[in-house]
């Protein structure tokens, strides 16, 4: 489950970044925005969680183009440099925290809802012995990679977003509205966050600060599956969410539950490990990186020491 929400997330910030070419460190937010819509149709509103996330795909869309639309694109139509575009997003991210924390408060003191470290995990249904989510995540991911699959490979859309991607200036001499098609990666990107988001409640325990938690989870993933791909996400995206997990459950097993709270170095290995493989990230696979030749290198380099 944990692998199959992180693929969402990691796809989407890689989007973001093929777009402005900076990381967003707001993406774990649009989660967590997600995550609190889905809590306040389920308790307010009675609605299944699952119809609440894809309310929350909405949320997310919305929040993530109001951050590129109010704060990116004025950013970089006047020349800003990526470190000023990487603070912008960090301003964003403490923004959206803070609205988060307001509105947990307003939550549980308001409408008696427990809005920290909460789970919506006895809502989901079970299936053949089995929760729901256990099913729903892994089959989400595949609607989605096929999906965007065909439209990016069958849709004159999806042409034009490849084409803006790959080269923004030759797309604009082409006819092709740039600044749409990133305001549609935008609302792809955050409305996958949302979707993940909305769907974590039913397995985890959510807060405020969920998404700031996740972030370099999301942010190894994609630059495991490699952050100029977008098909990098689906891949870093299980890798590392698994690694993590099995990872976890293996060193807890074998060294102690006390290396528990040391999980985020588990994701950072991950992808150090599969960046000293492919430096592109495992999609550099596709453009003609051989991994036994790769291998060859680091065992010569490693010997040579």
């Amino acid at each position: 489950v944990f692998a199959s929400l992180l693929t969402l997330l990691s796809l989407g910030l890689t989007l973001t970044f093929l777009t402005t070419k900076v990381p967003n460190f707001a993406h774990g937010s649009f989660a967590t925005v997600g995550m609190y819509v889905t809590l306040t149709f389920s308790k307010v509103y009675g609605i299944s969680p699952y119809i609440g996330s894809s309310l929350a795909f909405v949320f997310g869309a919305l929040t993530a183009l109001t951050q590129y639309i109010a704060i990116l694109r004025p950013l970089i139509r006047r020349g800003a440099s990526i470190i000023t575009l990487m603070v912008a997003t960090i301003a964003f991210d403490f923004i959206l925290l803070a609205s988060l924390n307001i509105y947990a408060d307003y939550l549980t003191r308001v409408l008696e809802i427990k809005a920290r470290y909460f789970n919506l995990r006895i809502e989901d249904f079970i299936l053949f012995n089995v929760r729901g989510l256990l099913l729903v995540a892994p089959f989400l991911v595949l609607v989605v990679a096929i999906t965007l699959h065909l439209c990016l490979t069958k849709t004159k859309f999806g042409v034009a977003m490849r084409a803006a991607i790959e080269n923004p200036s030759l797309a604009g001499t082409l006819g092709i509205n740039v600044d749409l098609v990133y305001q549609v990666s935008w609302i792809l990107a955050g409305g996958l966050a949302g979707l993940a988001g909305g769907l974590m409640p039913l397995w985890f325990i959510g807060n405020p600060d969920t998404g700031s938690f996740l972030l370099i989870s999301i942010f190894a993933a994609s630059v495991a599956g490699g952050f100029y791909s977008i098909y990098g996400g689906f891949v870093g995206g299980y890798v590392v969410g698994l690694a993590e997990v099995l990872g976890t459950n293996f060193l807890a097993k074998t060294v102690g539950p006390w290396i528990i709270p040391y999980r985020p170095v588990i994701p950072l290995m991950a992808m150090a490990i599969v960046l000293m493989v492919f430096p592109q990230g495992i999609t550099g696979l596709l453009s003609g990186v051989k991994w036994s030749m790769r291998l060859k290198e680091i065992v010569k380099r490693w010997s040579s020491h």
